[in-house]
């Protein structure tokens, strides 16, 4: 009887290690040597399951993805107010802090996106689901009369995940310009000027 394939196991193993990998190094100056060495492999066994690292790292962006996404919605998802759940899902999108792992991975992937178009296309992905979670939540509050959105909803969720991007990044810098609490309140405020209503009492509520 021939044995199963641990073809899938081992892919899964090779992913994790990528993603450990390119947070310690960066992408600037990842090696396969790096993933082969998290992944406790010779490099020709990488090779083997994942021809090329950009192969392997087109794996590794879109599991990133997905997972940062998905965490994001289920942070709204049992939330009926709609206040709250503006301010649950602008602070699901914030990193927690410089070592926070899953958004340093997506902007390391990230700087790739200018030069490769299938890194690019994965990084608009990210983008737009974002912009449809939050789209979705602005809609609902408007449609109920919580919110009095001064643009239509896609133009404001668009800045909102543009900001987000921008505070993250400094959040994540080697020397933070600014904190999660405060980019968090910066947020807030300019979602409450959007929506036409006070957020200040949601800040910090958990």
């Amino acid at each position: 009887m021939a044995r199963p394939s641990r073809a899938h196991e081992r892919r899964a193993g090779l992913v994790a290690a990528a993603r450990r990998a390119v947070v310690e190094r960066g992408m600037l100056d990842l090696r396969l040597r790096d993933v082969a060495e998290q992944a406790d492999m010779s490099p020709g066994s990488v090779l083997y399951y994942y021809p090329t690292m950009t192969d392997l790292l087109r794996e590794v962006q879109r599991e990133a993805v997905d997972r940062f996404c998905a965490g994001r919605e289920d942070a709204v998802r049992h939330e009926p107010d709609p206040r709250r759940r503006l301010a649950a899902m602008i602070r699901s999108g914030l990193p927690s802090g410089p070592g926070d792992e899953l958004c340093v991975l997506l902007y390391e992937l990230g700087t790739i996106a200018r030069r490769d178009a299938s890194y690019a296309a994965e990084h608009i992905r990210l983008y737009e689901r974002q912009v449809g979670i939050y789209a979705g939540i602005l809609g609902a509050g408007a449609a109920t009369g919580a919110f009095t959105l001064t643009r239509d909803a896609t133009t404001i969720a668009r800045n909102l995940v543009a900001l987000e991007d921008g505070f993250g990044l400094h959040i994540t810098m080697a020397v933070p310009t600014v904190d999660t609490a405060r980019a968090e309140r910066l947020l807030l405020a300019c979602a409450a000027d959007a929506i036409g209503c006070d957020l200040d009492d949601l800040e910090g509520d958990r």
